[in-house]
This record gives C-alpha cells, structure tokens and sequence, in this order.
C-alpha cells in the first residue's frame, strides 16, 4: 500500500538566458522555476537537494547541498514553495534531473524525485 501521508509534486518551467549567455565562447546560461507542493497529509521539510546536469557532450556535473536558494522551506499539507535559480552548461542542449530529501513531521525522511526536464535555446528541438 503506497503511503499517500507524503505527497511532494514538484513543477519546473526553464527558460534560456539569452543577455548572460556567450555561445561562441561555448557558454549557454538557463534559468528554472520550481514549484514544490505539498499534496499530502502530513506537513514535511526540505532538508537538502541532488542535482544531475548532464551536457549534449555528455559531461555530467553533479551538485549537492542544504535546502534550495539558502531557505529550508517547510510546507505544511497544501502549501508550496516556488523559487528560481540557474544553471550554465557548455552546449545549447542539456538536461537536469535529481531530488529533494525531505523530513516529515515525525522524522520520517523520504526523497522528493524530480523528474527529467530539458534546458534548450529556442529553436533548436522541435
């Protein structure tokens, strides 16, 4: 039986930074947007988050680290919590994808899966 007592959805929108970004110098700057929501029945912390950024070379960065833009933010059922930040790769196309490790109330920790999204210059994919 699947525990629905923790339910963290988690909503991302990206955009390509076209003023900071160099691309004949192989520098492609993105930003995104993510929604953390607390869709369960328990109220629960963001403790800390792992990032996989993955290049078109294949070049892999991983990033580690408390809570997301300095904050831990915790959310109590129906809350969210929506911050932006960035990312620079090295090609036009890329892709990120990690969790969040998160702690309820009654110290029950759990990851917080962010599925797979794409960082793109406009135009490129179709």
């Amino acid at each position: 039986m699947e525990d629905k007592q923790c339910d963290i959805r988690i909503q991302v929108v990206t955009s390509y930074v076209d003023d900071e970004s160099e691309p004949d110098s192989d520098r492609y700057v993105f930003a995104y947007t993510i929604t953390i929501s607390n869709s369960g029945a328990v109220a629960a912390q963001l403790i800390s988050r792992h990032w996989v950024i993955t290049d078109a070379n294949g070049k892999v960065q991983e990033v580690n680290g408390d809570g997301v833009v300095g904050e831990q933010p915790y959310l109590n059922p129906g809350e969210e919590f929506r911050y932006s930040s960035g990312a620079v790769l090295e090609t036009p196309v890329g892709a990120m994808q990690g969790l969040y490790r998160m702690k309820a109330d009654g110290g029950v920790s759990f990851d917080a899966p962010i599925a797979p999204f794409t960082l793109a210059v406009p135009g490129l994919l179709h």
